[in-house]
């Protein structure tokens, strides 16, 4: 059975290695493994105990195998209605033998949470292989959307 639940300081460097293994999975690697899941790891403690993250992990029987980090972004207080805040979902990974619903479950623990917590709009960057899943639970393309990557 899998159990969607907070995650927790404690649980970082599992974390970290699944991110290892999502991102070195598409692309090469530009650090050494323990390198990076050392420094990954910590960052991801500390980011969960200030709470400038939250995530969500899939706990099968004690062992993580899936999670998914949210980051919420305050807006400049708005006097139309619109909510001030966003959040950018990011880093949804589900471990191959483990995948069938289990993503849909820990993004829907992310959508309730920024829905009661009064986010306006959540943006995110879907793989190809990913985007049917966002688009069933009601995320769209946004073509106003202008981004610039610094050097």
């Amino acid at each position: 059975m899998i159990e969607i639940r907070p995650a927790v300081p404690s649980d970082a460097p599992r974390l970290a290695q699944l991110r290892w293994e999502f991102r070195a999975g598409r692309d090469a690697p530009a650090e050494e493994h323990d390198a990076f899941v050392d420094r990954c790891a910590a960052w991801m403690a500390m980011q969960l105990t200030s709470g400038a993250w939250r995530a969500w992990v899939a706990d099968e029987n004690g062992v993580i195998v899936g999670h998914v980090w949210l980051h919420v972004i305050s807006k400049i207080p708005n006097p139309v209605g619109e909510r001030d805040r966003h959040a950018y979902i990011s880093n949804v990974y589900v471990i191959p033998s483990s995948r069938g619903g289990v993503g849909a479950r820990l993004l829907q623990s992310a959508l309730d949470w920024a829905s009661a917590n009064h986010v306006d709009r959540i943006v995110l960057w879907p793989t190809t292989r990913s985007r049917s899943l966002y688009f069933r639970y009601g995320f769209t393309p946004n073509g106003d959307v202008l981004e610039r990557t610094c050097s």
